[in-house]
């Protein structure tokens, strides 16, 4: 064949185009598996980082086993309807925020920190850039926040992203979601400003948009717990 010709070079071009396809799609199998492992140990050592147990990939899977002691599914009236904590863990927020309440599956996690019972309940919203997420952890009483752990897609450094930071989150602590026996959420105010109806965290500075996706994320998921909340 006249490898100056035109067929040469589409027929060239077309053969290459699919060997590299192959190779990214046996590549892609060979490290699925592996990928989604990663998630996984990723989203444990979040859920651990609410109740203020660090771990690395390598201890993920030893410490949830050891703090996480169970994980179950409630309806929106705050009702178990599963209570196997595999089906729990597996639920993709991302795609249960967008549906009616009513139709929410809501996964708690139970564990147990120097013997004290908490609750940890998974939160997703939309920041300025991409979406926000994270978990909050309640204390035995279900209205005081224990601690709280936030994370980002694509927040600015050094602004919004900063919701994935220590000092920010550490404002959560002690904060209660209930003002006189009603769900009232937390809000997220500039430094400065005052709410009296119900306890606050200051934004972060330049970030207020993300800011007030994260106050929103939080009144917007955690409501649909409310029924769970005031339950004894």
């Amino acid at each position: 064949m006249n490898k100056n010709s035109n067929t040469y070079t589409y027929l060239y071009a077309t053969i290459m185009v699919v060997l590299v396809a192959v190779g990214l799609a046996f590549t892609n199998g060979l490290l699925k598996e592996k990928q989604a492992k990663n998630v996984e140990l990723d989203k444990m050592m979040q859920i651990l980082r609410s109740v203020k147990v660090e771990a690395t990939a390598e201890t993920a899977e030893d410490n949830y086993t050891t703090t996480i002691k169970t994980a179950y599914l409630l309806n929106s009236q705050g009702e178990v309807t599963e209570k196997d904590a595999r089906t729990a863990f597996m639920v993709d927020m991302a795609k249960e925020v967008l549906k009616p309440l009513e139709e929410r599956k809501l996964p708690v996690y139970e564990a147990s920190i120097a013997g004290q019972l908490k609750y940890i309940l998974p939160v997703y919203g939309a920041g300025l850039w991409g979406p926000i997420w994270g978990y909050v952890s309640l204390n035995d009483d279900k209205q005081t926040i224990f601690a709280a752990s936030f994370s980002h897609q694509g927040e600015t450094p050094g602004l919004g992203a900063e919701i994935d930071t220590k000092p920010f989150q550490l404002q959560f602590e002690g904060k209660s979601l209930f003002r006189e026996s009603a769900f009232v959420s937390i809000a997220v105010l500039k430094a400065g400003q005052k709410e009296d109806s119900r306890d606050q965290v200051d934004a972060i500075s330049g970030g207020t948009i993300t800011s007030k996706g994260l106050e929103a994320m939080l009144q917007d998921c955690l409501s649909a717990y409310e029924p769970f909340l005031i339950k004894q």
